[in-house]
Parts: structure tokens; sequence; C-alpha cells
């Protein structure tokens, strides 16, 4: 296997044919590459800037595309170097209801000097931690803070008393609003703008998840109302199922007829649609069972991805971190095209059996090395053996695109970084 790719590293297909070849089961020509296309497969700005010394390119401050985990751009210069073959695209606001745009420079904790939103504002509390506000409005209270030690925001909940007697659908359903037509224009400029690429699309269009904890608290909101809270959202999926299931309803409703104007503004000039960051796995189990799964989230999930598959051309993308193997098919079953990240350090998430059971079925985004393990903690030559035994397994046939598991963080030795980049390279 590591020798066809070998043999095949100088053939001409470009990144998005290779790409498209990947996702629908079909060997390419070489490994595919994603860094940076989603919110779950982007490296921390302190990689970013030391990929980019290594490479050479350009010093600059890195802009935080996603702040809430202090993701910074992979730009086209960076995705070159690192022969990356999969653009993401996402709104024109961030986690936070910020529009990315006009730019500020900010010197973090550790020293390092980064783009913000010029709209990013933030204060400090007692402690010299730096708090953010919804919408960059200082004048209400923050929705997250990063500790003067950590490298990335927590979400500062916000949950009221919940009184069941008076709990509207309306109340979590204030952040699923319908497209405009300033959307639209906004998604169709951005689409236009990689359109001659080269490279694989994702595209994250948001208002399609059901139940991501991170989005919960919904630190874009000034004033959140409803469940909102993270323990108060997991005990709602038990003692208030009927509401959860009525509220994915509508949230799905909203979301199928946005997908329905942004199919009609960029149809098929994107590839994957980023449907759901939702975990459902730990460490060793999950987080419920798969009868509950198939009764709360699949008919929901389903209903969504259907409409992608008899609609458009696109491949639909679900995240789910831990030990998913006994809702793997579930997963399928529900319509989902791709699966990220495949935690293999996770109990049953041995790539072998993966795939072997389910190879033919959905596509493996990710899992391409360690990150709690040999990533962080072990050589460089064992990160190199790592990831070609990744590739090998999971590469046969098509149906893996290369990622780590979960984003780059921060304090990764940077030799290892250099070390999997090394790896891909001798394989592609």
């Amino acid at each position: 296997m590591l020798n066809s790719y070998q043999n095949l590293k100088s053939m001409s297909e470009s990144s998005r044919e290779n790409f498209v070849r990947t996702i629908n089961h079909k060997q390419p020509e070489r490994i595919v590459v994603d860094f940076g296309s989603s919110p779950v497969t982007g490296i921390h700005a302190i990689v970013v800037e030391k990929l980019r010394e290594y490479f050479g390119l350009e010093k600059k401050p890195v802009k935080i595309i996603e702040p809430y985990q202090m993701l910074g751009e992979i730009d086209g210069d960076l995705q070159k170097a690192m022969d990356v073959d999969v653009v993401g695209l996402g709104g024109e606001k961030n986690m936070f209801g910020i529009p990315n745009n006009n730019w500020k420079v900010h010197r973090t904790f550790w020293g390092q000097e980064v783009l913000f939103p010029g709209d990013f504002n933030y204060t400090y509390n007692e402690n010299g931690d730096i708090l953010i506000h919804p919408e960059g409005d200082t004048s209400v209270p923050p929705s997250a803070m990063m500790p003067k030690t950590g490298y990335f925001f927590d979400a500062i909940e916000r949950q009221a008393q919940v009184d069941d007697a008076n709990l509207k659908l309306e109340d979590n359903l204030e952040e699923f609003g319908r497209m405009t037509e300033h959307d639209l224009a906004f998604w169709k400029k951005q689409v236009e703008d990689v359109a001659g690429s080269g490279m694989g699309v994702l595209a994250n269009p948001g208002g399609t998840a059901l139940g991501d904890i991170a989005l919960v608290p919904a630190v874009q909101l000034k004033n959140p109302k409803g469940i909102r809270g993270v323990s108060e959202w997991y005990v709602s999926t038990v003692i208030r199922e009927d509401f959860i299931r009525e509220l994915f309803d509508r949230q799905t409703d909203i979301a199928i007829e946005n997908l329905k104007d942004l199919y009609g503004t960029v149809g098929n000039k994107i590839d994957v649609v980023y449907i759901c960051g939702a975990d459902f796995g730990t460490q060793n189990s999950t987080f419920c069972s798969p009868e509950t799964f198939a009764r709360v989230w699949l008919p929901y999930y389903k209903k969504v991805n259907d409409w992608i598959h008899a609609n458009t051309g696109w491949k639909t993308f679900k995240h789910s971190c831990g030990s998913v193997i006994s809702l793997l098919d579930l997963f399928i079953e529900a319509g989902f095209d791709i699966i990220n990240p495949v935690q293999i350090n996770a109990e049953g998430m041995d790539t072998l059996v993966l795939k072997k059971r389910f190879g033919d079925r959905i596509v493996f985004w990710g899992g391409g090395v360690d990150t709690q393990g040999v990533f962080a903690f072990g050589t460089p030559a064992q990160v190199k053996d790592q990831v070609k035994r990744q590739c090998e397994i999971l590469g046969e046939g098509g149906g893996f695109v290369f990622n780590t598991i979960h984003n780059i963080q921060a304090n990764v030795p940077f030799g290892n970084v250099v070390a999997m980049l090394e790896a891909l390279k001798e394989l592609r």
C-alpha cells in the first residue's frame, strides 16, 4: 500500500479530483490531506506561526479565524507548503457573533501577536483573565473566558433557572434563523473566490447542529434563554425528551429551508457540508445508548441528510469524538457520509476493525495520528511510523482524508508536527 502511494505521487490529478475520488470510496492517486477546513480539523495559532516560520513564509500576525479554540488561518501560501487538498468556508461571523473583518492586532498571554476581528472587544476580570462579550458588546455580561494560563476560551454558562411550566421552544430557536439575502451574497462570493483553486471545498453554513455542547451555551447571544447549561442540556435529553425532539424537528425544518437557499445560490460548487459537531463518545463509551440515539437524534439527522442527498451532490460531515463504534451503523443509517475525527485511542476504535466493518459505507476523516498519545508525548520517529501505518490502513480503497485526531493543540512538540508532515510527503 505504501509503495502504491509512492509510485503515484508524480501523477497529475488535482487536489479536488483526488478529494472527490476519496469521498466516493475510490482509490486516489495520493493521500488527501486536510488542515484547517473546519473547526475540528484546525491548528492552534501558536503552531500556525511556527509552521509559517518553518516554511520560510512571510512573517505576519496569524488571523484567529475561530477564537473559541484560537485556531489560526491556514492561508493560501501555507496550504500550498503543507500540500493541503481541502479549503473550508464558514459564515460571516465567528462563534461570538462578530464579523470576521477589520482585523486588529492583539498580544496574547503567551506573547504572540495575532489578529482579532475589529469588533472583537474584550475586558479583563480581577484575576487578569480575558473576557469576551457577545457581538463584541462590553455593556453586556461576558460569554467566555480565557485564563491567564490558558490557550483558548471556555464558555461562561449563563443558565437561568429552568421553569418547565414556561419553557418555550422559541427560546432555544433564537439562533436558528433564516439566511438573508446578505448571507447568501456572502456565500456566493466565498464560493466564487475558491472556484478556481483546484481544491475540495467544505462548507460550514451553521444552523444544522443538533445539541452540540459547544453551541448550547450560545456565546453569541447577549441574553440566552431556555436550556443553555451543559449539565442541564444532558439532563434534558432524558427528562425533557419530547421537548428536545420537537426542538430538533423545528431546527431541522429551518435548516433545510436554509440549505435550499444555499444550494440555489452555489449549487454543486461545494463538495461537503459540515452538519453537526455534537459529541456522542467518551474515552470508553457513549453518552447515550444506541436505542436513545435512534429515537432522539437519528430521525432529525436523517431528515436533513436525506434532503441533501436527494437534491444536491454534497456529502455530509458528522463530527463526534470518542468511542462511537456502537453508533457508527446508526450514523450511516442517518445518512452521514463522513465521520470525524476517528479517535483511535478510544475504546473499540481500532482502525483495522473500523475499516473492515464500515470502510465501504462511511469516509474516515482524521485519525492520522494520536493527539493524546504519540503526537503529544512520543518521538518524531514514532509519529512518522504511526502516520504511515494509519494511512496504510485507512487509505486502502479511498474513503480516508488525513487529519489528526481533532485540532492540533498549542503545546504539541513542533518536531512531531514536522515529522507528521515529512511522513505525509514521503507517502505522496
